[in-house]
């Protein structure tokens, strides 16, 4: 089999530390999998200082070869300015570390994956994969860099040999373009789940960053009409961000102490427990791909509660597998009261959930991966 030498290209901000390359576990969990199957790894990433957080991995590869770039944004006239005289390190970078490769890999969108998409223009023979993680949706709004990106990667003229993973199936696509999904558990993993009795209460979980773009509030103000009305309910939040200090304020202002919890960044092992413990996953998100917070909590048999983005409606079956959210408070509350006071109807489709997510298991996502690797 040919050696294989791959780049990849990501605004995913890394540490350095003791000998080993770390950085957003989800992601590097996801990019140990298409490591086992190349030789050399080239990878082109922020590098920052600071300290190690639970919810860091390392790559698992004897030979990486490093290219740190400045970190770069286009959101403020200041930020363009300096972002004016980084582009060009960063584009040779990005070149030399394209030249060296057999294999392109960008992850988009960001930056990083915007620089990367004009850059491999240059490489029109070389054998190229993008993992896009955002909403593919072709009617969806998006920022421009991000339509940019879309277009680009689309576009068969400019990108050649390319395969684009993308979640969900959409009409009008080139050839580019492939239908994807992502993946955390293991065959190994598909054990059974008890879920407790209602007697001892809802428990609900919400995971990801507590950024506005993700809700979190929502959350909260969803739960709290049922613990008004009486219900013994919980919600506990995993995740960090600059929301963090306004829902401290607002659970302490409407007394939801006993009730909301704020856990921060979790590993993986201590996210599984607490979604084999809990009823109902809930993301009020304004933008997703493939939520990987919505797949694994159906893994475990939680009823995944989530907005009508990207491909949330197919994971979820309109709402066979789940509750698609109206984002209005009253309606929201009462299609889940019909859940939460049936519990047959509520084991029924906990089961649903868990068996369509079950399909989805690291060992299916890599034999995926090895038939864009292995040719």
């Amino acid at each position: 089999m040919k050696s294989i030498k791959f780049v990849i290209i990501t605004h995913v901000f890394h540490v350095y530390k003791n000998n080993e390359y770390l950085g957003y576990s989800p992601y590097v969990q996801e990019m140990n999998i298409w490591l086992k199957y190349v030789d050399e790894v080239i990878i082109v990433a922020p590098l920052i200082k600071r300290e190690i957080t639970p919810i860091d991995i390392s790559y698992q590869h004897d030979k990486i070869n490093f290219k740190a770039v400045p970190d770069f944004s286009f959101i403020s006239l200041r930020n363009i300015i300096k972002s004016i005289f980084k582009l060009p390190v960063i584009f040779w970078k990005i070149f030399w570390a394209m030249k060296a490769a057999d294999h392109i890999h960008l992850r988009c969108p960001g930056n990083m994956g915007l620089i990367g998409c004009f850059v491999q223009i240059l490489f029109p023979n070389k054998v190229k994969t993008a993992k896009y993680a955002g909403n593919w949706d072709p009617k969806s709004k998006q920022p421009w860099s991000y339509r940019l990106q879309k277009w680009i990667l689309n576009n068969t003229f400019l990108t050649r040999k390319m395969q684009v993973l993308v979640y969900g199936d959409w009409e009008n696509q080139s050839k580019n373009i492939k239908s994807f999904f992502t993946a955390t558990y293991s065959e190994l993993e598909k054990y059974k789940v008890e879920k407790s009795d209602f007697k001892d209460g809802y428990k609900f979980i919400f995971v990801g960053s507590l950024v506005s773009g993700k809700n979190p509030l929502y959350s909260v103000k969803l739960v709290e009409k049922f613990i008004i009305a009486g219900y013994n309910i919980t919600l506990d939040l995993y995740g960090d961000g600059l929301e963090r200090d306004s829902l401290e304020n607002y659970i302490q202002m409407n007394k939801l102490d006993e009730y909301v919890i704020l856990k921060g960044n979790q590993d993986k092992e201590t996210l599984k427990t607490a979604y084999q413990k809990s009823h109902f996953v809930i993301l009020p998100s304004k933008s997703e791909g493939w939520p990987k917070a919505i797949a694994e909590g159906m893994f475990w048999g939680c009823i995944p509660i989530a907005t009508k983005v990207s491909c949330v409606p197919y994971m979820l079956d309109s709402d066979k597998r789940g509750l698609l959210l109206e984002m209005d408070l009253d309606k929201d509350a009462e299609q889940m009261e019909d859940l939460i006071t049936n519990q047959s109807a509520f084991l029924k489709r906990s089961q649903i959930a868990m068996e369509w997510s079950r399909n989805f298991t690291t060992n299916v996502f890599e034999k995926e991966i090895a038939k864009l690797l292995i040719k």
